[in-house]
């Protein structure tokens, strides 16, 4: 029963979540992204994984890591979803190629940490925790600054939707 229970409040959290970006990228005009952001959260090598590893507390991706050392549903969903930065990296002779995102998807990134706040923070929500999240993991983050200085700035504006 426990096993099942932590997949339906895994499933309602990603519904909620989708729903929050869902709910900025649509105000951006972005009605497809919106629609189909985080759609292989629902895929077997994600889904199973991360309703294992759900605690409602912190992603269930930190779980798995923390217990296995790496994540078998986040290899698979930032190889998958461009609104991740990590998607954007490519390697060549050992260096590191940083790309430029587009804009859309940046704003998708930025309705992400916002979306992603909303729905793990729950009542504990305010405007400044995208922001302070932002802030916190900024320098691990391999974009170039003018695409780190353009998502803060979204998440700057989509925290007061």
């Amino acid at each position: 029963m426990e096993k099942m229970l932590r997949c339906v409040k895994h499933f309602i959290t990603v519904c909620r979540h989708k729903y929050y970006v869902g709910t900025i990228l649509f105000k951006e005009g972005l009605y497809w992204q919106g629609i189909t952001h985080d759609l292989s959260k629902f895929s077997p090598v994600e889904f199973g994984p991360s309703a294992k590893y759900f605690n409602g507390k912190i992603s269930p991706i930190e779980a798995e890591k923390a217990e296995n050392g790496y994540s078998s549903a986040w290899l698979h969903h930032k190889s998958h979803n461009k609104h991740h930065w990590q998607y954007w990296l490519d390697y060549k002779n050992g260096e590191t190629i940083i790309s430029d995102i587009p804009d859309r998807y940046l704003k998708e990134m930025a309705a992400d940490v916002v979306g992603a706040s909303k729905a793990y923070l729950q009542g504990e929500y305010n405007r400044e925790e995208p922001i302070k999240y932002f802030r916190a993991n900024r320098y691990s983050w391999l974009m170039t600054s003018k695409d780190k200085n353009t998502v803060s700035s979204y998440i700057k504006q989509f925290s007061t939707y």
